[in-house]
């Protein structure tokens, strides 16, 4: 203690003289300057215990630096001065002593309306000492935070990137300091930081996440709602390591926020949307946070699920390539989709277009959660999957029909089907019919069997198979009685006239040879899974009913009606079918081809005669 008290006394004696320099009223800048460099050579030019700098420090050295900090006029000694304050709290042992002195200095030379530190330099090295102050003393600056809030108020702001970045810092380390006192200030700094979170600088924008995660934990909680629609925003940044921040600061929220049940349904739709990131890494993250926050919900649930737990079993019908999240993460989707949806679907229908993309690959990861409790929903699902499957974007278009897809694997066919039927009792649009083969293709087989019959009927109306020559239109259609084959298989016998009737109508609108191709092959997938030989096989089975079919009004037959077109295909495509029908055929064409009928109907039906006569043993004359 001797030792410490002597070399105590030997430095403050060498201190003296330049210390007596800085204090004289009319010291010019060279004089002061040389003052700051003796300090620094007595201070820097021996080996000191940490007790006797801090004694030296505190009596003699804290309040002329920080005057000098506050208002040199020459930036050289300002620098100076912060060098030998940085120097002293760094190796002294009781740095909190400095505060009151140091912060008001600091606030002085940071703050408005005083603040006018010019350099840039300067300015980061201030907020670099907030920052250490912060490190070191913790919570005893909790009297203080008034001072410290204000500094951050104006430093985050500051036109500096870097004093930007250290003033993040310097709130996350203020927040985690002193978590019982900092929510009294939180919210002050929540619209500095949201002003900077779509700096130029992504690295500012990373740094102002992290604080608003940190800020928010620890302050006060209240402010997730005004900083929600931002961070939603940067989720759309093409900087993925904005993006990871974004993501971890939600997940941490959802995990450790103290009013996080009040929130989930704000945030949990944004960690859900990070499931889609196109980096790897980012929604590696966001399912490691959710596997995590759905097994800390079940743990605080342990009681209200017991019953869940004990006899949840899994759907035996699951789409290939999907993991099934666990329970908790099940629930916590399932109690909150009346709360998130009506925003999403909302979201799916916007005028920018990444925002529609995000939010149908959301409604999928959603759905793919709820499971039956999708079923609660239908009537808004519908609507808004009706509108998505018209979008232009083939994106929205994709995910809206894997999301239809997930409304077949969960939702019983006799609500689904009582639901999307009626939009084919109006005018039905192509997104109806979308919708619909996406419902089937998503269907357990033996829960379809009992609705095949409808499904025939439905899709065999003539306001349904013949509202439209629309190509695009007909393709749907297409699509909707392939996934009927594929779903429901030898089921399909008995809808198979049905099904023909819409196949003769897709194939016989003026449109390309491609899709005339596919409706081949759609026939020939109807023959195989009735066990028949070729397509020839269901003209043969349904020859007779498909000619009185389509001749019921041939008496009022023009060269537009679609009839004249479909009586074509039949005749043409059965090949040598139509000479089992031959009496049928004939009567047709002689109702039709009276000279007193429209010339040009009577033209197009000599044209198909005159085809089937070209090869009449393989036709018409083919049972001799």
């Amino acid at each position: 203690a001797e030792a410490a008290a002597e070399a105590a006394a030997e430095l403050s004696q060498a201190l003296a003289r330049p210390l007596s320099v800085l204090q004289q009223p009319d010291c010019g800048r060279a004089a002061r300057l040389r003052a700051l460099e003796d300090i620094r050579a007595q201070l820097q030019g021996r080996p000191l215990p940490g007790a006797v700098l801090q004694e030296v420090f505190a009596a003699r050295l804290l309040r002329p630096l920080s005057r000098c900090l506050a208002g040199d006029a020459a930036e050289r000694c300002r620098e100076l001065a912060l060098e030998l304050l940085r120097h002293g709290l760094s190796h002294g042992e009781r740095p909190c002593e400095a505060l009151p002195v140091l912060l008001p200095a600091l606030a002085q030379r940071l703050c408005p309306p005083q603040g006018a530190e010019p350099s840039e330099e300067l300015r980061l090295g201030l907020v670099q000492l907030l920052g250490l102050l912060l490190q070191r003393c913790g919570a005893s600056m909790a009297p203080y935070l008034g001072d410290i809030a204000r500094v951050l108020q104006a430093t985050l702001l500051d036109h500096y990137a870097e004093v930007r970045r250290e003033s993040c810092s310097c709130a996350a380390a203020c927040a985690r300091a002193m978590p019982e006192h900092f929510h009294m200030q939180s919210e002050s700094l929540i619209k500095p930081l949201m002003q900077t979170i779509s700096h130029q600088h992504y690295r500012v924008r990373v740094d102002v996440i992290q604080a608003t995660g940190a800020v928010i934990q620890f302050g006060n909680g209240k402010s997730v709602d005004d900083v929600l629609s931002h961070l939603a925003q940067r989720l759309f940044d093409e900087i993925p390591k904005v993006r990871h921040a974004v993501t971890a600061v939600i997940g941490e929220w959802l995990l450790h926020l103290r009013d996080r049940y009040s929130y989930f349904h704000k945030l949990i739709p944004l960690l859900l949307g990070s499931f889609t990131d196109e980096i790897p890494e980012n929604t590696k993250l966001a399912r490691t946070y959710w596997e995590k926050i759905g097994l800390q919900w079940e743990k605080e649930n342990e009681e209200d699920l017991k019953d869940k737990m004990d006899f949840s079993v899994s759907p035996s019908h699951y789409p290939k390539g999907e993991t099934r999240p666990g329970l908790g993460c099940r629930e916590l989707v399932s109690r909150n989709l009346s709360k998130i949806l009506p925003g999403l679907c909302h979201d799916i229908t916007d005028w920018v277009e990444g925002t529609r993309i995000k939010a149908s690959q959301l409604l999928y990861t959603l759905l793919l959660h709820a499971e039956d409790h999708i079923t609660q929903h239908m009537e808004l699902l519908l609507r808004t999957l009706y509108q998505a499957c018209s979008d232009e974007e083939s994106e929205v278009v994709k995910n809206s029909v894997k999301a239809a897809e997930l409304i077949g694997t969960f939702v019983s066919p006799k609500v689904s089907l009582k639901l999307i039927t009626p939009a084919f009792e109006q005018t039905p649009k192509a997104s109806c019919v979308m919708v619909l083969a996406a419902v089937i293709r998503g269907s357990p087989k033996e829960i379809l069997q009992p609705h095949v019959t409808q499904l025939g009927s439905t899709l065999s109306q003539a306001g349904v198979c013949q509202r439209s020559e629309e190509v695009f239109y007909m393709e749907q259609l297409l699509y909707c009685i392939q996934a009927l084959i594929e779903v429901c298989q030898e089921d399909c016998k008995e809808i198979s006239l049905q099904l023909m009737k819409v196949l003769v109508t897709i194939m016989a609108i003026p449109s390309s040879q491609d899709l005339k191709e596919k409706v081949e092959i759609t026939m020939s997938s109807l023959a195989k899974v009735q066990q028949l030989e070729s397509f020839h096989c269901l003209y043969k089975q349904h020859i007779m009913q498909l000619l009185e079919w389509v001749s019921v009004s041939c008496e009022g037959w023009t060269c537009y009606s679609p009839e004249v077109l479909q009586f074509e295909v039949i005749s043409t495509h059965s090949g040598a079918v139509i000479g089992e029908a031959l009496d049928d055929f004939i009567l047709v064409l002689k109702t039709c081809l009276q000279p007193s009928r429209d010339p040009q109907m009577r033209l197009k039906l000599f044209t198909v005669l005159s085809q089937l006569l070209q090869k009449a043993s393989e036709t018409i004359n083919s049972q001799g």
